[in-house]
């Protein structure tokens, strides 16, 4: 009996670890952690030397990966719910327009520009999720229309008012504003001033600047990517809507007769989507002091292959915000290295497409694992 106990015991084992194996495949960030490392690995042998991982050149491709983290995490969420918005770039173009146009043209204050422009895009993403839900069209279809419309806008209201499609001067009205500096300004700027006293960090030479750290802060660029990050995650995992988002993706009407509401669900994570571009915006138009029509172009795309790379399936119901982010960081790695090493930068391009193929072949293979297809 001992001996059937023991035999039992040992394909209980067996079975286990395959259990445990066949867990960590599927997880949806093991594609993103494995183009991490690979990235990584190959910059430190190719451009260790090129300064990249020097601290400006670690201030650079952080600062690139988090305006994709930003956008990634909204488009993340949005995936995992069943839905694409393909107008993030044009909202993005569409909200920087906004805050200029409400603060240098008209002279509101600007933490007024910014609180306005932030509900009126969010009012766009509500739209844009409501005529999905009513029409029961392809949020692909209904997002691609608004990417016109907006991209639009953005270019008649400044030619219209300003009979330009640049606006500066955000940087003069903005100072001293207390809402712009959550966007633009910079975090422990002490604590990386102590770091270059110390000799922590590298400092200026020679100039006005002599003795001053390279690197004089954390950009609130990237603590917004941070925290968006953070709450993604929490919202995702630790709560019950996001259970109601895996549920609303993977099978709305099963999920509808399971008493989630999948309708409300949709619809907040447009807004969220249209909130994350308007975080984007905001930073953006308080580094540069002005917005431009053309900016955010393919940052749709952008954001959806990040997603991709992380993890999530085109179907929805499946994804991590973790994954996203790891896919984001790989795009702001490669964009800045492949110019630290001296590659031409329009191989960046040919990178993305190949590494989204190869994203999607993973995923592919991932989904078949869970369903049991063939």
């Amino acid at each position: 009996m001992s001996n059937a106990q023991n035999a039992a015991e040992k394909v209980d084992e067996r079975i286990k670890e395959r259990s445990r194996f066949r867990e960590a495949m599927i997880r949806p960030e093991l594609g993103g952690i494995v183009g991490t490392i690979i990235v990584f690995t190959m910059f430190a042998l190719f451009a260790f030397d090129s300064g990249m991982f020097s601290s400006k050149g670690v201030l650079n491709w952080s600062q690139v990966s988090a305006q994709f983290m930003i956008i990634a995490v909204g488009a993340c969420l949005l995936m995992i719910a069943g839905e694409f918005d393909l107008s993030v770039g044009s909202m993005i173009g569409f909200a920087g327009m906004l805050i200029a146009i409400f603060s240098v043209t008209l002279g509101w204050p600007v933490w007024m520009a910014i609180v306005v422009t932030f509900v009126i895009c969010t009012a766009l993403g509500a739209v844009n999720g409501y005529i999905v839900i009513r029409t029961g069209l392809p949020s692909f279809i209904v997002t691609l229309a608004f990417l016109f419309i907006l991209r639009g806008f953005t270019i008649y209201f400044p030619q219209t008012i300003e009979r330009k499609t640049i606006i500066g001067g955000v940087k003069d009205v903005a100072e001293g504003d207390w809402l712009a500096a959550v966007f633009g300004g910079k975090i422990l700027t002490g604590l990386f001033s102590w770091f270059g006293e110390i000799g922590l960090i590298e400092t200026f030479a020679r100039g006005s600047r002599e003795g001053q750290p390279v690197v004089d802060g954390i950009p609130m660029l990237v603590v917004w990517a941070i925290a968006l990050i953070i709450f993604g995650h929490i919202l995702l995992t630790k709560t019950k809507f996001g259970n109601w988002i895996f549920a609303s993706g993977g099978d709305a009407e099963a999920a509808r007769n399971s008493g989630v509401p999948v309708n409300r669900v949709k619809i907040l994570m447009f807004m969220f989507t249209a909130f994350c571009a308007t975080v984007f915006a905001a930073c953006q138009v308080m580094e540069f002091g002005s917005a431009g029509a053309d900016r955010g172009l393919l940052k749709e795309f952008e954001a959806i292959i990040a997603v991709v790379i992380g993890g999530a399936l085109l179907t929805g119901g499946y994804g991590s915000v973790i994954g996203a982010a790891l896919g984001a960081l790989i795009f702001g790695v490669v964009q800045q290295g492949l110019f630290f090493a001296g590659v031409e930068s329009s191989l960046f391009r040919v990178f993305l497409g190949l590494i989204l193929l190869a994203a999607v072949i993973l995923n592919t293979y991932i989904r078949r694992m869970i369903t049991g297809e063939r």
